[in-house]
């Protein structure tokens, strides 16, 4: 006979479910968070936009350092928790690296750095997550080619002496992308693949989505460049 006094224990699921609802609600605050204005930094001034030792790209080439090591640990062991603890750790360094940056002044080669580093980090993840069987290629094969695309049109931009600055929603494609990879990684929730497979294709719509207003807020600046060079 059951003691009615004695709690009886959640059973495995309720509590991967239960954690799955606090990571859900942890990332709907992180994306609400990543769309709110940020309120201007003062600038250090130390460093000049051709600077390469500051500590915005410390923080980023140790990501990059660290990340072999992240998708070694994926790929051996896909759902574990020094995997997960990892995975934080290199995520959390992607907002230190950019407060930095705003805080000490932005340069060049941290331009170039940090969305390295973002891809490496983020794609290898996926990838690595594919080929442990968590994830289905299809949606992160739709991610690989638009970060691939977007990256050759700013590169075409640039040569053009224009920057087109990411909005609110590419910074929160970021957020959700980093959560599919969480979820996946999370050993409470590898009984149930379709929280993270959920999470991954939002990621998708989301990438899509920020890419095509990338694209049209590129070639609007560079309408706008060659409408100028024609008065000039």
């Amino acid at each position: 006979m059951t003691d009615p006094a004695r709690p009886i224990p959640a059973s495995p699921a309720a509590t991967a479910g239960a954690v799955a609802r606090s990571m859900v609600d942890s990332v709907a605050e992180t994306v609400a968070d990543a769309t709110k204005p940020v309120a201007p930094v003062p600038i250090d001034g130390r460093y000049g936009p051709s600077a390469l030792v500051t500590p915005a790209n410390f923080v980023t080439i140790l990501r990059l350092v660290v990340s072999p090591l992240l998708l070694v640990l994926v790929v051996q062991h896909p759902s574990s928790w020094p995997a997960v603890l990892l995975w934080i750790g290199l995520a959390v360094t992607d907002g230190i690296d950019g407060s930095l940056a705003r805080r000490f002044g932005t340069t060049r080669s941290g331009a170039f750095l940090d969305p390295l580093a973002d891809k490496v980090l983020v794609l290898g993840a996926l990838f690595a997550l594919v080929a442990a069987g968590r994830f289905w290629w299809l949606p992160v094969a739709i991610i690989a080619v638009r970060e691939v695309a977007i990256s050759l049109f700013r590169t075409q931009l640039g040569r053009q002496g224009l920057a087109v600055p990411a909005r609110t929603l590419a910074k929160a494609k970021t957020v959700v992308q980093e959560a599919a990879v969480g979820f996946a990684l999370l050993p409470l929730t590898v009984g149930h693949p379709a929280v993270a497979a959920a999470c991954l294709w939002f990621a998708v719509a989301l990438t899509v989505v920020s890419g095509a207003q990338y694209l049209l807020d590129g070639r609007s600046a560079a309408t706008t460049l060659g409408q100028r060079t024609v008065l000039d």
